[in-house]
């Protein structure tokens, strides 16, 4: 019968389109922050000094590798962004020598700089200068006694007056004595000038002498004979004689401003003191003296 047909319902399940699960949402939360700790990052390091970049980079660098002053290795490679925008594209240790310095170490380079030394060099102490200025004054002395030896040996002319050359290193310098001999003397008695002997020798040691720089000092000296009544005493004797030698010594080319003092001695400094009367007290001394060299008055102006 138709009455007797069943009832079919149909319930139709509609699918929710308002909700797709919330993964998305965490993975979008992760980017977020993950991008405002990479620009905090960028702001922490442009805000650091060097040094606590070199620690962060040291920090982070793998501990299997050798050692490297590039930090991380990765996007920043231990580097910063500078003040004008651009990254810059060196390591930390780039970075460290572009960064500004304290204001005494850049005095201590430009000292090193106007001085001509390396910075990685040895300071230049007080005695080892003086160190080197006393062995290059010790070379120099000796070849002025060995040029002046050989001048004596192969100029017959000085050849027989070596007797009357006595050369010696002293504390004070290098001090070149000419002596009388008995029967030769280098000035006629009572005589400020020196004779033809001594004008020779003279010339000979003020043209070794016009090579150095040193200061020198010329004394006159005589033995302690008494002087005759109305003669020059010995003491001006002495003194006139200095003052002859340093005439001499200037023809060879030799500054005033290279002469340090002229004195008479007298017999007061006999060569001999057992017998102050012998004739080798009679001298001229002249020294090369051990100090550093003067400037000359054009060059103070």
């Amino acid at each position: 019968m138709a009455n007797d047909r069943p009832i079919i319902i149909k319930k139709i399940k509609k699918a929710a389109h308002g909700h797709h699960g919330g993964a998305w949402k965490v993975a979008y939360a992760d980017f977020v922050t993950a991008m405002m700790a990479f620009f905090l990052m960028l702001w922490l390091i442009n805000n650091t000094e060097p040094e606590q970049r070199q620690g962060i980079a040291d920090y982070f660098a793998p501990a299997s590798v050798s050692q490297s002053m590039s930090g991380s290795g990765g996007v920043l490679g231990g580097t910063s962004f500078g003040q004008e925008g651009p990254r810059s594209s060196g390591t930390a240790a780039i970075v460290d020598r572009l960064a500004p310095r304290p204001a005494e170490e850049q005095l201590r380079e430009q000292e090193t700089s106007s001085s001509g030394s390396v910075g990685d060099e040895p300071e230049v102490t007080v005695d080892a200068m003086a160190g080197a200025i006393a062995r290059r004054e010790s070379v120099e002395f000796a070849s002025a006694e060995q040029s002046l030896r050989q001048a004596l040996q192969e100029m017959p002319e000085l050849a027989e007056l070596s007797n009357h050359v006595l050369i010696e290193d002293t504390p004070e310098g290098l001090r070149i004595q000419l002596i009388d001999q008995e029967g030769r003397p280098m000035f006629n008695p009572g005589s400020v000038e020196p004779n033809e002997r001594a004008r020779v020798l003279l010339a000979a040691v003020g043209e070794i002498a016009a090579r150095l720089p040193n200061r020198i000092t010329i004394s006159g000296h005589t033995d302690s004979s008494p002087v005759p009544q109305g003669a020059p005493t010995n003491w001006k004797l002495s003194s006139d004689r200095a003052n002859s030698a340093l005439r001499v010594l200037a023809g060879t080319g030799i500054p005033d401003h290279r002469i340090a003092e002229v004195r008479g001695r007298a017999g007061a400094e006999p060569l001999y003191p057992d017998d102050p009367y012998l004739p080798g007290n009679r001298r001229l001394s002249i020294t090369l003296l051990r100090e550093a060299p003067v400037v000359p008055p054009e060059h103070m102006r």
